[in-house]
This record gives structure tokens, C-alpha cells and sequence, in this order.
């Protein structure tokens, strides 16, 4: 496509076989199929042992619409800021290949972006399926973001994230902890990497706007409460020590 689409998908990946066998990529790209405004997907595969990318290449080459990006393995974090700046669309979206928010959840976003909104973010409620231990620990995870970072929101971690191109390119090209040469290995991203792209978003006065989105607990055993809680807090104190040597423009 030669015109820049009205919306890019990016969508990460690492050793989703499962995930795209269960037909999660092609419900994303046959709802993407009805809509009226063009659109690209943007896989960004981050060095999967599996059979992830040639199960890729299989929709790019069905769908002009549908690009993919073959990284190293270099961590979700990595995965996720290729793609956001490879994506050419007015407004971008990042999202799981699991769907654990199905696409159609973007549709509470676009109205936002016409109201003024630089940034739109999923907020789970209730998250059905959760474990109980997981819910405590985001419970604490959610009193120490907001002491350390103040950060307003009441869920900063749905993989489900939306931003106008200019917001994407400024936010995304101004991250220290999770910027494009730092390497975080492993399936899951970690929990500081949404903390600091959004405390970018804050510092650099774009405005924000969280929604309400379905979601459900995709039964990953990616996810180590204890390890990412602790991993999570460690980041949230090199996103105030950055913040306080004036690292981050704004």
C-alpha cells in the first residue's frame, strides 16, 4: 500500500504456534477485513524456535496488508518498539497474538483519537480467569507504581495500547530502560517496560485516555507474580532515577 494506512496492528510473537493454530492472527485479520479504513499487521517475530514465523509468512503472502518482521530473540520490549516504528498508520496499536483482548476492542479506542486523545490504553476489570495470587500481587503492584511513578491510571499493564503516530515515534524513540538497543530476553515483557512508555507519554504532556476492555486470562505460564513483581518495582526505580537526572525530554 502506498498511502499510509489509518491504522497499523503490530503484533509481537515469540514461539505463538499454538496461539496462531487456534486461529488467534486470523480472527484479528478478518475483522480487520470488514472495517472501512485501511489498515496494515505488522508481525514482528522475536526469533522463534517454532514454526512462528513461517506460519506468518503464510498470511503476508495471502494479504498485502500484512508484513512481517523477523527479529533475533531480543525480548518482547524489543519486539514490540520494532514494530511501532516500523508501522507507517495514524494511529498504532500494539496487541498479543493470544488476543486475550480480541480486536474488536478497538473500536472503544478510535472515538478517543477524535476527541483529542494522543494515547488510549485497555484497562481489565475484573480479569476473569486471573489467579487469586496473581491479583494480589497487581493490587501492590498498583500502590507502588503510583508512590514511585504517580502514574494515575488503574491498570498500566494490558498488552492492549494504542498511540497517533507522532506520540508513538516521540514516546517510543525516548525510552532509556527499554530503549531499541537495550536487549530483554524472554517471552514476557516485563512489567517496566509499560510503565516507562507511559511515564514518557506523561513527561512528554501527551494526553491520555484509559478504557475499559474485555480481557481474558490466557493460561500462560509466561508470568512469574513474584520474579516480575520484583523486577517490576526494580524498574520503577531506574524510571525515577532517569527522571530525576533529567534523562527523559520534555
Amino acid at each position: 500500500m502506498k498511502n499510509k494506512p489509518f491504522l497499523s496492528v503490530v503484533v509481537p510473537a515469540y514461539n505463538e504456534e499454538p496461539n496462531i493454530k487456534r486461529g488467534a492472527p486470523e480472527r484479528l485479520i478478518t475483522y480487520l477485513g470488514k472495517q472501512d479504513y485501511t489498515w496494515e499487521v505488522i508481525f514482528v517475530d522475536d526469533g522463534s524456535k517454532d514454526n512462528t514465523a513461517k506460519l506468518f509468512e503464510a498470511f503476508e503472502k495471502k494479504n498485502k496488508a500484512v508484513h512481517l518482521i523477523k527479529n533475533p530473540h531480543q525480548g518482547k520490549a524489543a519486539t514490540v518498539i520494532t514494530g511501532v516504528l516500523a508501522s507507517r498508520g495514524e494511529i498504532i496499536l500494539f496487541t498479543d497474538t493470544d488476543q486475550a483482548t480480541p480486536m474488536k476492542e478497538v473500536e472503544k479506542f478510535l472515538p478517543f483519537f477524535k476527541e483529542g486523545y494522543d494515547v488510549v490504553i485497555g484497562s481489565r476489570r475484573g480479569r476473569a480467569g486471573m489467579p487469586f495470587l496473581r491479583k494480589f500481587m497487581a493490587f501492590g503492584f498498583v500502590v507502588l507504581r503510583t508512590v514511585i511513578l504517580r502514574l494515575p491510571f488503574k491498570d498500566t499493564q494490558t498488552g492492549f495500547k494504542a498511540f497517533s503516530h507522532k506520540a508513538a515515534q516521540d514516546i517510543f524513540r525516548n525510552l532509556k530502560i527499554f530503549g531499541k538497543k537495550k536487549l530483554i530476553k524472554g517471552a514476557a515483557v516485563k512489567a517496566g517496560f509499560d510503565l516507562e512508555v507511559l511515564y514518557v507519554a506523561r513527561k512528554l504532556k501527551y494526553k491520555i485516555k484509559e478504557v475499559r476492555v474485555e480481557w481474558r486470562h490466557p493460561g500462560t505460564t509466561r508470568v512469574n507474580p513474584i520474579k516480575d513483581s520484583l523486577d517490576g518495582l526494580r524498574d520503577m526505580l531506574r524510571i525515577r532515577w532517569y527522571a530525576l537526572k533529567g534523562e527523559y525530554k520534555g
